[in-house]
């Protein structure tokens, strides 16, 4: 059994909103003031090297059951929505605003976004290979099973804060 993630900082992440809001107003009142913290992954190791592929940049994907959602009593974002990505101490690091969303099930999945998920080699074939392993611990985890034709939340995003991670303002600080 992996380890647990701890509970996000979330005055952390009030703090980190805040911020966002005060430099972005426009952006947060498209969306009003609701926004999520969540990790990627299920266990500390885990959502760190995941958010490692988000901050270099690799990483503008992912993929999340539909029925994980109805587990965690959450409903499904939208686009243009935020949500604050922890790192596997809890710290909250970049905030994300969805951009793009589809359900697909798993056969339905394509090379191109497996590509933008940026995980492992990032072709579908190593894409299909680890969503399966993943989906099936965390689906047993919940008391549950999987199958391939359970629905998929396929999301896309940019990541808008903090600065220095910011998409489109990426080469302009380190490069500019």
């Amino acid at each position: 059994m992996s380890e647990r993630l701890p509970e996000p900082d979330r005055a952390a992440a009030e703090l980190m909103w805040a911020e966002y809001a005060a430099a972005h107003p426009d952006a947060v009142a498209a969306t009003g003031e609701e926004w999520v913290v969540e990790y990627f992954g299920d266990s500390p190791a885990l959502a760190d090297e995941l958010l490692g592929l988000v901050l270099d940049g690799t990483k503008r994907a992912t993929a999340a059951l539909v029925l994980e959602f109805i587990a965690e009593g959450q409903e499904l974002p939208r686009i243009g929505s935020h949500w604050i990505a922890c790192d596997g101490r809890g710290t909250p690091r970049v905030i994300m605003r969805s951009t793009e969303f589809r359900l697909a099930t798993f056969d339905k999945v394509d090379a191109r976004f497996a590509f933008d998920e940026g995980e492992d080699d990032r072709t579908l074939a190593t894409w299909r290979e680890g969503h399966e392993r993943y989906w099936r611990r965390t689906a047993a985890a919940r008391g549950d099973t999987w199958s391939p034709e359970q629905e998929i939340v396929l999301e896309r995003f940019t990541v808008v804060w903090p600065p220095e991670y910011r998409d489109g303002e990426r080469a302009t600080l380190r490069y500019g």
